[in-house]
């Protein structure tokens, strides 16, 4: 059986948009510096592996606000796989291609648990990755750590209950010392042990 894994693009000290995001600007100020490193996702080395790794998931389960200001991927976010987004109220206008609104969260995760079968099952966006989570249905994290520091925006993690969550760091890959500062990244995956 698949995992759900989030994968998720952050800085340093932990956002993963810079300040005053929205569907016009949907990485806010300055975010779109952690996205640099994709430049090179067709490249044999660590960002075209886990890029590959990505591309691979069989469903996508996304947060609202991700989906939104993402422009809802134009119905389609990667070879028509079935898009899950976790949403507050569902509204009148049916969404496009391959995408359903979702409501509950555990219903969601099963859904898309079933829709992608042995295959791993990709989330996108804070809020739906910290849902996933609160309720022990996130199994990985995918965090992709960019050597800056954006001091504002939207924190990863912000708006998780108090408590702690036990992770194992089951993989590192990281881009060659080589390659220009403006496009390191490094790939670390996450086991959720406890909740």
């Amino acid at each position: 059986m698949g995992v759900i894994r989030l994968y998720m693009t952050m800085s340093l000290d932990g956002y993963v948009v810079g300040p005053d995001d929205s569907v016009d600007a949907p990485m806010g100020v300055g975010g779109f510096r952690l996205f640099n490193w994709l430049d090179h996702r067709s490249d044999p080395g660590p960002n075209g592996q886990v890029f590959a790794e990505q591309n691979a998931t069989r469903a996508v389960i996304s947060g609202r606000r991700t989906y939104e200001h993402a422009g809802r991927w134009q119905g389609d976010h990667h070879d028509g796989v079935p898009v899950f987004v976790l949403t507050h109220d569902v509204t009148d206008d049916p969404p496009p291609g391959s995408v359903r609104y979702d409501t509950d969260v555990r219903e969601c995760a099963a859904q898309a648990r079933a829709a992608a079968g042995d295959a791993d099952v990709m989330v996108h966006g804070a809020g739906a990755a910290q849902a996933l989570l609160r309720i022990g249905e996130l199994d990985e994290m995918e965090l992709h750590v960019v050597p800056v520091l954006l001091g504002r925006g939207r924190r990863l993690f912000d708006h998780l209950p108090a408590g702690h969550v036990e992770l194992e760091l089951v993989r590192r890959r990281e881009t060659p010392g080589t390659e220009a500062l403006a496009r390191r990244v490094t790939h670390l995956r996450y086991r959720v042990r406890s909740r």
